[in-house]
């Protein structure tokens, strides 16, 4: 399924019933009717975090086709959250355990005013930004670290070493978009990588900073927090052999 996270109270169901999860489960009983239908993701998002493929998985005795669950789920949905495709699993899938990896993307509009017809989908920054400066910067991230000091105080994680495979910077005029991929993410850890990633793009500190930022282990010694305006969650990344689509129509929206 695809959203814009900026009217949620993030993804996880919470009592106010103004999150994501609490939509797509209310859709889904809707269209059930007989049963109450209860989802779980492949990752968590939180406010303002938009999701492009987000996988969810449930169970069910109902037999329809995959295609009736999409357009019958999204007949109940509001117009920014829609499911995008669905399709019957083995009972040994799990959205979460039986990922390997996950995606996520940030766009960054340079510019010297605010954004409009963005506003809400794009993290914003006013001071120009050096590719290099951050591309040296962020290879110091990549590989199996403890990111504690890109980890939120309210994070539930049981451990803070977590793998980042890749870390790319690409520029389409006035927009930078920042991939991440790694086996996990920490709470808030990509909007606190992006904010030491903005420092250094904006000179405000050297490349070799991320590293002592990192050997700190102390959330303290990093930048502030980034807006979730601009950050995607891109879907995660399974085994071939269970045969689930890799991307959606909505990954075409992003610049680059």
């Amino acid at each position: 399924m695809s959203y814009v996270g900026g009217r949620y109270h993030g993804w996880q169901s919470q009592p106010d019933g103004q999150t994501v999860q609490d939509h797509l489960d209310g859709a889904l009983t809707a269209f059930a009717a007989s049963e109450t239908i209860k989802t779980l993701c492949a990752g968590r998002t939180d406010t303002g975090v938009h999701g492009l493929m987000q996988v969810v998985h449930f169970d069910t005795e109902l037999s329809r086709e995959p295609m009736s669950w999409v357009r019958g789920t999204n007949r109940y949905l509001p117009s920014d959250i829609s499911v995008q495709w669905a399709q019957e699993v083995p009972e040994t899938f799990h959205s979460r355990a039986s990922a390997v990896r996950r995606r996520y993307a940030y766009i960054v509009l340079e510019s010297a005013m605010r954004p409009a017809l963005e506003s809400g989908r794009v993290g914003w920054v006013f001071m120009p930004l050096q590719r290099e400066p951050m591309a040296i910067a962020a290879q110091h991230l990549v590989g199996e670290h403890d990111f504690t000091s890109f980890r939120a105080s309210a994070c539930q994680a049981d451990s803070p070493v977590k793998t980042l495979y890749d870390i790319r910077i690409s520029q389409k005029g006035a927009y930078w978009r920042f991939d991440f991929e790694g086996n996990a993410f920490l709470h808030h850890m990509i909007r606190n990588i992006m904010g030491c990633l903005l420092a250094v793009g904006q000179g405000r500190q050297p490349p070799e900073w991320i590293a002592d930022v990192l050997a700190a282990r102390d959330r303290d010694a990093a930048a502030p927090t980034f807006a979730a305006d601009g950050l995607y969650f891109l879907g995660p990344v399974y085994d071939p052999h269970w045969g689930l689509p890799e991307r959606t129509a909505a990954f075409d929206w992003l610049p680059l």
